[in-house]
């Protein structure tokens, strides 16, 4: 458990190497000019499928479900791993340069959302759908979608990084990460042995965004980490992740902007139904 690094007096950056060390950096904004592709629909999302990009497809594709033809989309990949979140046109949207983003035209001015709960949260309520109105509830279903907005880091560039992408394995970041993954699937699992969904009997955008990661992690998507974690043990959690994992928009919404995996589930760009479908046939 020892270690030799010592941390010096002031921070300089060096390369230690990993699958991201090209593409991190201290600093923010552009590194280069080019302007972001721009379909024809009300919505314009620059996105890859990785949890957090898979919030938004979901919940695009769950109100063309419920019948809002305004909920149509463009879905542009955007290469992380090449930079591509460091043009002039995605800076300009999400200044963060982290996907996804997205950009609504369907009114006079178009309007940027970034950071997916709150592109999550601009939706519903727009279109008045996936977040309940009578206040006790939203709070409820906002508790939840802002537990994960703060957790999910833990999971992903915690235990996610330290256990499957970091060059070296550390036992120390992994123990400590791992104490906090199980801690959170153990909140899943109690909240959802009282209620069928996060915060109650309806089906939300805290579902939408809580599934993406922890949903994926017990049915084995991510880190194949689920013998090392045991999610056998969250029975709640499982039959939760399993009951999202079968409506027809989160299956349709998931592949899009993928690019990696399985053939049947890789969908580069979105721009109409008929896109998904084709995969899917």
């Amino acid at each position: 458990m020892s270690s030799h690094y010592q941390p010096p007096k002031v921070w300089v950056n060096t390369d230690t190497g990993g699958e991201w060390s090209s593409i991190n950096r201290p600093v923010s904004g552009s590194t280069h000019d080019e302007p972001l592709p721009e379909g024809k629909h009300p919505f314009q999302l620059y996105s890859l499928a990785t949890p957090n990009g898979q919030k938004v497809t979901i919940m695009l594709e769950e109100l063309l479900a419920a019948g809002i033809k305004e909920a149509e989309y463009d879905a542009y990949l955007i290469k992380i791993g090449e930079g591509e979140q460091f043009s002039s046109g995605f800076v300009a949207v999400n200044p963060n340069s982290k996907i996804p983003a997205l950009v609504d035209n369907s009114g006079s001015e178009p309007i940027s959302v970034f950071e997916s709960g709150n592109i999550l949260l601009y939706l519903a309520e727009k279109f008045g759908k996936f977040v309940p109105t009578e206040p006790a509830k939203r709070v409820q279903v906002l508790n939840w979608l802002f537990w994960l907005q703060g957790s999910a880091p833990y999971l992903g560039g915690g235990f996610g990084h330290f256990y499957a992408y970091a060059p070296e394995k550390f036992e120390y970041p992994i123990n400590r990460f791992t104490m906090e993954a199980k801690r959170q699937l153990d909140v899943l699992d109690k909240e959802l042995a009282r209620n069928e969904y996060l915060g109650g009997d309806e089906y939300t955008i805290a579902d939408m965004a809580t599934w993406t990661w922890y949903g994926g992690l017990v049915l084995g998507r991510l880190y194949d980490s689920e013998e090392f974690l045991q999610v056998d043990e969250y029975k709640n959690v499982q039959r939760w992740a399993r009951a999202i994992d079968s409506r027809e928009a989160v299956m349709r919404g998931r592949i899009v902007n993928r690019v990696w995996g399985d053939e049947h589930e890789q969908l580069a760009e979105r721009h109409s139904a008929a896109d998904i479908d084709a995969i899917l046939k």
